[in-house]
């Protein structure tokens, strides 16, 4: 699968609207069939940081997503209640889900 990781730094004056403003790109990429997750998260340390982890089934779903009508909609909407370029981690990963981890097992 492909994995990724985005830090997305939101003007403060827009950091407590982010889910309302990226929902219709969040929703319609989980709608993809290659989407496995889609995931957003806001940092404990910054409130104006939100963190993205998503992941696709392989290069063709990853493709398509970028390729999307709602990703160019992103792309032209987003970094208008953003401070700076998010940053990105992206990886291929031999796995499909989430492993479980053992060293905190639940009893």
């Amino acid at each position: 699968m492909i994995f990724i990781t985005a830090k997305f730094q939101v003007l403060p004056e827009h950091a407590d609207r982010w889910p309302e403003i990226s929902g219709d790109f969040t929703r319609a990429t989980r709608a993809e069939p290659g989407c496995l997750w889609f995931d957003w998260s806001r940092s404990v340390e910054d409130s104006s940081e939100y963190v993205l982890v998503e992941a696709f089934r392989d290069d063709e779903a990853g493709a398509a997503h970028v390729q999307s009508a709602h990703f160019r909609a992103a792309q032209e909407q987003l970094p208008h209640y953003l401070a700076r370029t998010p940053r990105i981690v992206n990886a291929t990963v031999e796995q499909g889900d989430w492993s479980e981890l053992g060293e905190m097992a639940v009893e």
